[in-house]
């Protein structure tokens, strides 16, 4: 009796799906190896199913501007505009972030940790960033209270903020207290908020627990100018605060809603592909961002329940 055997033709699967298989393998891989497996993996690979979520974070360390603005520009285009998740690190041009402002405007999350921008160019886009629910600036020295006042001004979604610093980069700062009463009087809807290693102190921390009434989580490790009352603590039933003392990771005194999932990261349908894809090769990819000593690894994000954020916690500060 013969057998029959079902072959799986994996290149009709519909763009949508191979999008989110895709999303499995590197970055590299992604960018030079799909595309030439078949036409049906090529076009997906090149249009935006593959790009809804960026995260070039650990690539983007210590890389040169050019070669960093050339990555972005080529990836946020083809996400056509259905980007939703972004994580670059030390972005050093204004105008890369006025790209992605101009490009990106349907993100929600969005993380430029180590990053060179200024109040100025924060204040003259941000305006394009309705969406965002999340927002990462740590370790940013050139950016300070007015960018985080047009931030809270603009980002109404806005219920994460990670404004984690480094001890080593505030010592030449006599305090950053305009920082913290500038969130608190422009991000009501605030779920999280990361300013650990802040000089900041417990007058401008009351005014955040006051005016931020949403709050669930508040990271002010390392400050060390904060003290909280235990009383005055007790009227905010849902809040959970770590620090000023820095807990290590390995304590058991830590959040144990941990997961990696998160209802924020839902996957975008495309029904049609926007435009016809140009049938362009990735052999300057290979040529001009890889290098043979380097180990490309995907990073692993870590989401906590119920909160629009990721990342959090216990980690000592990046070093400077």
């Amino acid at each position: 009796m013969e057998k029959s055997f079902e072959f799986r033709r994996w290149d009709e699967l519909i763009p949508d799906a191979l999008g989110l298989i895709f999303r499995n393998l590197s970055l590299q891989e992604v960018l030079t190896i799909v595309p030439r497996v078949c036409k049906s993996w090529g076009k997906a690979a090149k249009g935006p199913y593959c790009w809804q979520e960026i995260d070039i974070e650990e690539w983007s360390k210590n890389r040169c501007p050019d070669n960093l603005d050339r990555m972005l520009q080529l990836l946020i285009t083809r996400s056509c505009g259905s980007l939703r998740k972004l994580c670059v690190s030390s972005l050093s041009r204004d105008s890369s972030f006025s790209f992605i402002a101009n490009n990106a405007k349907f993100l929600q999350m969005l993380r430029l940790p180590k990053s060179e921008i200024g109040d100025s160019v924060v204040e003259q886009v941000v305006g394009m960033f309705t969406n965002i629910t999340f927002l990462d600036v740590s370790y940013c020295l050139k950016i300070g209270a007015r960018a985080l006042e047009a931030i809270g001004k603009h980002c109404k979604c806005l219920t994460g903020l990670r404004r984690t610093m480094h001890p080593l980069e505030v010592i030449g700062k006599l305090s950053q207290d305009d920082e913290a009463l500038a969130i608190s009087s422009t991000m009501p809807n605030l779920k999280q908020l990361e300013i650990a290693y802040m000089l900041v102190g417990t007058t401008s921390i009351i005014e955040v627990l006051q005016n931020c009434r949403c709050l669930e989580l508040l990271d002010v490790r390392g400050c060390w100018n904060v003290n909280l009352d235990d009383d005055f603590m007790k009227t905010f039933h849902q809040l959970k605060v770590v620090g000023p003392i820095v807990v290590d990771c390995y304590d058991g005194n830590g959040w144990d809603n941990c997961s990696d999932y998160s209802s924020s990261s839902g996957y975008v349908r495309w029904d049609f592909v926007a435009g016809d894809v140009d049938d362009d090769d990735f052999d300057e990819m290979s040529d001009v961002y890889w290098e043979d000593d380097q180990v490309i690894e995907d990073v692993e994000m870590w989401f906590y329940d119920d909160l629009n954020v990721v990342d959090s916690g216990y980690d000592w500060p990046q070093s400077p």
